[in-house]
Order: structure tokens, then sequence, then C-alpha cells
């Protein structure tokens, strides 16, 4: 059953029958269920905008957070064994959790001679300071020998899955102004523009092929700037016991000036997410990866990458073979699902939402073959820059850097080594030459200048004798 659907129905924004038409409509011709139930009238476009906005509600009791309260009191214990003397609000800042739910738990492990009371003013819990007590240390220590998990309490599966639907990238939408401002900072021609923004939209998996240096890399990071709104993720979920940690500050971007009432705040606003990886991808990295010494596991790149974007850069020059990489991901990318396994040998599922973009040097038909290459909707090829385009990319970085153009001294770059020695222009080379021109200016003392001179000891200096 659909997570969204679920939780539209559950709102009362819709009835089990319109679902169930919807899921049928879906069923039939494909989209996702909120738009299905948009053109069936079932729903307003402005009220399904409204729920793709709302932020995980803080729970208010402990049947509310998908926890037992068991395994909250043993979380409270483990943080316990680092804090020394602490209070109840000290205690639930560190686990996410309200203060009445975090306060249950302290009950518990006083009861159970886990925690001790040492100070505190009135009759109220809030006021009183609290320690672990011999008996809970051993308990807790105990615990961490089992898992050493010390942060937000985590959030369920099924939290999970319904929030990356709520959330999903296939609802984001960009218009051809706010492609053309984006990529203001690149030289693209126009047929690149009026295919990429279509692409970005649709949210489906995008092919950037052609010679090296010629900007498919900036073309897909420019991309992954584009992306509009901010999305919800956990810092971890618990899936049969065991604890996967989600939030990841390498490549999650903490949303500024985030709201904190009425959030649970097991959840983190970031930017939407970009994963960006290279020739260093394994298999592996595509799996839950299980610290044995810590015993919990962190999440995978494509789990990081969920409601943003997945750039596989250099595309078949991994450490595995790029067919292997696709019928990793052949299911996934067909149907939005992708497959995790435990330790425990437990097999579950987890959402597979992101904008996966492959940029490659390569020809794709010596990638991969043509069953696959039906599973990708945009393959856009990022020739080298016509003579026009080159001078724009070269006046654009002599302005970058200070550098006041020369248009004789062009002609000459231009007629001297590139048509002469029929070298093809590459977006790249501009950029290059003039960071060579850069440092020996700066290693010679002199100005930054334009000159014969300047272009044949860079043009020497970066590019292999012809």
């Amino acid at each position: 059953m659909d997570q969204f659907g679920n939780r539209l129905l559950k709102n009362g924004a819709i009835t089990e029958q319109q679902l169930a038409a919807a899921i049928e409509r879906q069923q039939k011709h494909g989209g996702r269920i909120g738009h299905n139930l948009v053109e069936l009238g079932f729903i307003s476009e402005e009220n399904l905008q409204r729920f793709f906005r709302a932020s995980p509600p803080m729970p208010s009791t402990v049947e509310e957070t998908g926890l037992d309260l068991e395994f909250i009191t043993e979380l409270i214990m483990k943080h316990a064994l680092f804090m020394g003397n602490f209070k109840l609000a000290d205690v639930a800042e560190r686990i996410r959790i309200s203060m009445a739910i975090t306060q249950q738990a302290i009950d518990i492990l006083r009861r159970d001679k886990c925690v001790e009371v040492t100070g505190g003013t009135g009759y109220a819990n809030i006021a009183f300071t609290f320690k672990l007590t011999d008996y809970g240390k051993d308990r807790a220590s105990g615990l961490m020998n089992l898992c050493n998990y010390v942060g937000p309490a985590p959030v369920t599966l099924d939290d999970y899955w319904e929030m990356v639907e709520i959330q999903t990238i296939k609802n984001v939408m960009v218009n051809d102004q706010d492609v053309r401002q984006a990529f203001s900072h690149l030289i693209l021609n126009d047929n690149i523009l009026k295919r990429l923004g279509p692409a970005l939209s649709s949210g489906r998996t995008i092919f950037l092929y052609g010679p090296p240096g010629n900007g498919k890399t900036a073309i897909a990071e420019t991309i992954g700037r584009i992306l509009p709104d901010t999305v919800y993720i956990p810092y971890a979920v618990t899936v049969g016991g065991q604890i996967i940690s989600v939030f990841d500050p390498v490549n999650h971007i903490q949303a500024e000036n985030a709201p904190q009432d009425n959030i649970d705040q097991r959840w983190i606003l970031i930017k939407r997410p970009v994963v960006i990886t290279g020739g260093e991808l394994s298999l592996r990295m595509l799996d839950l990866d299980f610290n044995p010494i810590s015993k919990f596991y962190e999440a995978s790149l494509q789990m990081k990458a969920n409601n943003g974007l997945f750039i596989v850069d250099d595309f078949g020059r991994q450490q595995i073979e790029p067919q292997s990489l696709l019928n990793r991901w052949i299911v996934p990318l067909d149907r939005g699902i992708d497959f995790m396994n435990l330790h425990t040998g437990m097999k579950f599922s987890i959402p597979f939402d992101m904008l996966v973009i492959f940029a490659t040097n390569l020809e794709p038909k010596a990638l991969v073959d043509e069953a696959f290459l039906r599973r990708i909707h945009y393959k856009i090829r990022i020739d080298h820059p016509t003579e026009r385009e080159y001078y724009a990319i070269f006046k654009l970085v002599c302005d970058a850097n200070g550098m006041t153009f020369n248009q004789e001294v062009f002609e000459y770059l231009v007629s001297n080594y590139y048509r002469r020695l029929e070298v093809p222009f590459n977006a790249c080379h501009p950029r290059d030459i003039i960071e060579h021109m850069l440092i020996n200016s700066r290693y010679q003392n002199k100005p930054l200048e334009m000159t014969r001179e300047n272009i044949d000891v860079a043009w020497q200096d970066h590019f292999v004798d012809m």
C-alpha cells in the first residue's frame, strides 16, 4: 500500500474508495498516487501540496513514537553512562523525545533502581538531578556491548517510508527560468538547456555522456544546487531490533532556521541531499555498512540520497563492472524500491527516491546493454563547444580571474594551436590555460596579461606534445 496514500487516508483527505481508485489507475497507467488523486478529482493540487510540505509531528505518547518504552529506557541508560549527573531536560534533548515520554522512562529506571535522585528542589521530576546507580552502570555497560549507538532515538521503517513518499523528488517542479538562472555561470547551448529542464522535472534517471572536459560534472553538480526546498531525514532508523544511522554531515547540509515547535526532533531538516561518487564506488557502498565494533549500521549511499540527487561520476571507471552496478539497480530504478539485508538474515525494502545522474566519457552502448538504456529516460550528449562557445567561455574565465581579454591573442591561440594542430575545443581548456598563466605571473612577480608568450608557455606546460 502506498505510504503517502495511507497518510492522506488517515488525515481524512480522501476515502478508502478514492484511494483504491487511485491505486488502480497507478497499476494501469503509472504515476504517483498523489497526482492520480488530483487527476481523478479527489483532491485539489493545493491540498496535495499542503500534505507534501507536511513536517513530522511531535509524538505525544510512546505509541506514537513507534518505539517500545523498554527501548527508550535502554537508550537513556546508554546516554547516562557518559553524562554523570543529569536532568530530565538534558536526556530529552539528547534522545530528541518529549519531556513527558522521557519522564515515563526515568520513572521506570528509578523503580528498577537503575537511576537515583542526587539533588533538586521541589517535588517535580523536572527539577531533580539524577545519576546512574552502580547497578544501572552495569546494565548500561551490558547494553553498550550489544550496541554502541548513543544518539537521537530512531524512527520506525514505516515512518521513514512515509516521509520519503511525502517529500518525493518526483514532485519537485522547476521551470525554464529556474534552469537558465541556475546554469547562467556556464556556457551551454540552448538545446542542452531545453533538454535538461524536462529531465529535471521528471525526476527520472539522466545519462550525461560525451568527450572529457566539457562540463558533465559541472552540469551534474549544478543540478544539485537547483533542487528546491528542504526535506526531513531521520537521524536513525530502527529495523528488526537493529539501528541504521542515516544523517551524515558529509552528505547532508542542515537547513538554516529550521522550525522547532511541534516537530518530531528525531528528524532533521536538510537541503535536498546531493551524493556524489566516482571511481571509488563499489557494490559494498550500496549496502548497509555494519560496524562489528559499534554494532550498528551506517546507511547505504542511496539511502542517504533519498529525496535528492545521486551522481555517479566517471561512470565506467569504478572498481566494479558497469553491468554489475546496473544489474544491482534495475529493480530500484524501475520500481522505486530497494532491498537491504541485516547481518541477522532479515531482508527488508527501503524507498529508492532520487534523481540518478550517470556522467561518463565513454559511449553508452559500450558500457551497458539496450535493456538498461531503455530504463534511462534521458540521454544527453555534452559535446565539444563550438568556436563561438569557446570564445564566450574564455572571456568568462578571463573576467573571473581579473585578466583583460585580448582579441588578437585569442585569435593567435585558435589559429596557431587549435586549427594548426587540429585540437578540438574543450570547455575546460580556458580554465586550465589561464590557471597556468596566473601561476607563472605570480612566480615571476609580473602582472597577469594575455600575451602570445604567456599563451605559448601555458600551452607547452599543460598539453602533451602533438
